[in-house]
């Protein structure tokens, strides 16, 4: 091997890797109907199989290579990509690299509480 990383794999920056703890989840902003955060996904790391009952997220890769479930239907989603998880529709996030992943997600609708997940499995 020449020491590069495959295609979709995008070195991390040296803030990800400082050795400060790292909120989660950090909310960047948020109003009445909506709320921005941040999520950090180790390399590995996967979150369970969920819907939600009163919002819609809008996640955008900054960092890494996600794979993201949705419905039944898996996807890498590299840097500067986006997708759109519809209310109400099951999804999962995965991080398959090597390296961190690094989302913003952008919620949307009218409850942000953490009881508003349906696990699926």
């Amino acid at each position: 091997m020449d020491g590069s990383h495959p295609a979709g794999f995008a070195e991390t920056s040296m803030i990800f890797a400082a050795a400060e703890p790292v909120l989660e989840h950090p909310i960047l902003a948020e109003g009445t109907r909506f709320r921005v955060r941040v999520l950090h996904l180790a390399p590995g790391e996967a979150r369970s199989l969920q819907s939600h009952l009163h919002r819609s997220e809008h996640w955008i890769v900054v960092e890494g290579t996600a794979q993201i479930t949705l419905g039944h239907r898996a996807r890498l989603v590299v840097e500067g990509e986006a997708i759109h998880i519809p209310l109400g529709q099951p999804h999962r996030l995965e991080n398959p690299g090597r390296l961190p992943v690094i989302l913003i997600t952008v919620q949307t609708g009218c409850y942000f509480g953490e009881d508003d997940l349906v696990h699926h499995e």
